[in-house]
């Protein structure tokens, strides 16, 4: 990164900027001293012209936006995502070719937000980078076409002058004080309101994944400060925070509400019923339903590779980055200063081969 910022040529843009990974991605970015970009739909662009990112408007969907927007820029972050798990068939392919059409253009590196989503039980319960990919959900099937496009755009073609280069980076399901739509924050707790209960997705003694959202786009960050020695199509794994039972993490957000003059919530098993009744009139419902599977049995990821990168995997203690993200839900009061997080990242656990 060191020659770009020398040489001028530190400019990134981030489609996806306004949601979770995507404006933590970008906030990091620019505090790295990046020129930092972001493409979104609509809204007032007035307050955010003072926040130190450009913001540009237009559509992931539009390729003449994104080309656009894109002009200049070395890195392209693509974490937009249709909301509310809808519409995936007809919307994450046409916004990652518009991308990767960008790419070429500009010879970028392109770095995605990757999912467990492309692997099915076969690969389970701990995923490597090279894993078999056979998905069982339709989602899944989307986005192995999805990774499948971003590998071929960094082959050589004799009819293009550019190819781009790709760095994906998988974790667990993301929670933060700024994740917008997740599980922890609207599957475990209540937004915006003290927790008095918080809901367990997942079968009893089944193991589960989470990743914090700030550990998650600094290993993205540094991962592009080194991304000249990695191969064309690189793809990472991180270990994240692993709740070897499923109840650590509902453990450790009483921990918070407790230390903060609460009372300790009641655990209780995830309403599924309510969501398989309801799953017929809401399309969001029956999305999120589909994934159930990934809550049934252990699902790991291996961190080999990114350590083998990076030396370290970014890595927040769990009680400070549960209180972090309570607070930014507005589920703990802002009165007691948070738990702080060490200077320099702590490594997890390295995964059996």
């Amino acid at each position: 990164m060191a020659n770009d910022m020398t040489n001028g040529n530190n400019k990134v843009l981030v489609l996806g900027a306004t949601g979770g990974i995507g404006g933590e991605v970008a906030r990091q970015l620019r505090d790295q001293g990046w020129d930092v970009r972001a493409l979104r739909r609509g809204g007032p662009l007035a307050r955010e012209q003072h926040d130190g990112i450009a913001w540009i408007r237009g559509d992931a969907m539009h390729r003449a936006d994104v080309m656009a927007a894109a002009e200049g820029c070395r890195v392209i972050v693509h974490a937009v995502n249709p909301p509310g798990y809808r519409r995936w068939a007809e919307l994450v392919l046409p916004m990652i070719d518009n991308t990767l059409a960008a790419a070429r253009a500009q010879g970028a590196t392109v770095v995605l937000p990757g999912t467990v989503y492309n692997y099915g039980p076969d690969a389970f319960p701990v995923l490597h980078e090279d894993s078999p990919q056979h998905p069982h959900t339709r989602k899944g099937a989307v986005r192995v076409e999805l990774e499948r496009r971003l590998q071929q755009a960094t082959v050589p073609h004799p009819l293009e002058e550019k190819t781009c280069r790709v760095i994906i980076v998988r974790a667990g399901d993301f929670f933060g004080p700024q994740v917008g739509n997740s599980w922890f924050s609207q599957g475990l707790v209540k937004p915006g309101k003290p927790v008095k209960v918080v809901n367990l997705p997942g079968a009893p003694g089944v193991g589960h994944q989470w990743s914090y959202l700030p550990d998650v786009a600094r290993t993205m960050v540094q991962l592009l400060e080194r991304r000249a020695a990695l191969p064309a199509f690189a793809r990472f794994h991180m270990a994240g925070h692993w709740d070897a039972d499923g109840t650590q993490m509902a453990a450790a957000i009483g921990r918070a509400v407790v230390a903060h003059g609460g009372a300790a919530p009641r655990v209780r098993e995830f309403p599924w019923w309510l969501i398989t009744l309801a799953s017929p009139l809401v399309a969001t419902l029956r999305e999120l339903r589909e994934m159930r599977y990934l809550w049934k049995q252990p699902v790991r990821m291996a961190n080999d590779a990114l350590r083998a990168v990076l030396g370290e995997e970014p890595h927040t203690p769990l009680d400070a980055a549960v209180e972090a993200t309570l607070q930014g839900l507005g589920c703990l009061p802002a009165s007691k200063a948070p738990l702080k997080a060490p200077k320099s990242p702590q490594s997890p656990a390295r995964l059996p081969a």
